[in-house]
């Protein structure tokens, strides 16, 4: 079993602390959901495992390796990260970006061998983007970009997948989709971290969850377990009423609290 693990890891730019004394381990076959609001520390926090931020304090191992004794281009081949812009400045096909994420095995310049070809159809038929092969990124939707470029992580067949906010902008088809396709890659044994803010629409799909407040993590467990009316009102700073899913799950109606009026305050 592969693990990818922060030890009592903080991380400071210039005056602010972004992730303050975390400690996480993601294993080969599960779904992790970091949840949090905005400016939580989620994204740093995936830059972390993916070792495009070094750490200020603390470790970051792969399979109790230091990350910093991984050459660049190993990790690129073992932790995949996908980024919550879809946006990709030229007009390339659906096949060449895909070809992208071999990158790592064959060099930018070198010529796409049969197990590359293999790894990209592979990765395409998993997305179900095998269609779009020849089209152009710029004429698919939000939808088809997210996940052409969860494809060419795939692509590189590497052991950790990182998605920022995969669902961001997404309708709830194309997010549930998307979320289903993660589902599917942690039962054939990838470890998938998915960072987001939307609790409700993440968090079922989820084996485990890492609440970030400010930088902190403030629980790390099962949904069921970790995530509470308490928990979150503390950390969203907003009222929280728990509601049961009809198979089971556990949803949340939320509120916010009351502003206190001027006259209150002076009582």
């Amino acid at each position: 079993m592969n693990a990818l693990e922060l030890k009592i890891v903080s991380v400071r730019r210039e005056t602010r602390t972004l992730l303050s004394d975390a400690t996480l381990c993601v294993s080969s076959g599960e779904l992790l959901a970091v949840l949090g609001p905005n400016g939580s520390g989620k994204s740093t926090l995936l830059r972390v495992l993916a070792g495009l931020w070094l750490p200020s304090s603390g470790s970051v191992t792969l399979d109790e390796k230091p990350l910093a004794t991984f050459s660049r281009n190993e990790l690129a081949r073992r932790i995949a990260i996908v980024p919550q812009d879809t946006h990709v400045d030229f007009a390339f096909t659906v096949s060449e970006i895909l070809a992208m994420g071999r990158y790592p095995h064959r060099g930018r310049f070198a010529r796409e061998s049969a197990v590359d070809h293999v790894a990209i159809q592979s990765a395409a038929e998993q997305c179900d983007i095998a269609h779009l092969l020849h089209r152009s990124i710029d004429t698919l939707s939000g939808g088809e970009r997210q996940r052409v470029l969860i494809a060419r992580s795939l692509a590189v067949q590497p052991e950790f997948i990182l998605l920022d906010e995969p669902t961001a902008n997404l309708d709830i088809e194309h997010s549930l989709e998307v979320l289903e396709l993660c589902v599917a890659l942690a039962a054939k044994g990838q470890a998938i971290v998915v960072a987001s803010h939307d609790l409700n629409l993440i968090s079922p799909y989820a084996t485990r969850v890492a609440l970030l407040d400010a930088g902190k993590i403030a629980v790390v467990g099962m949904p069921s377990e970790a995530l509470t009316a308490a928990t979150l009102e503390g950390v969203f700073n907003i009222e929280v009423r728990p509601l049961d899913g009809a198979r089971g799950e556990r949803f949340f109606a939320f509120e916010r609290r009351p502003r206190l009026t001027q006259k209150s305050t002076q009582q």
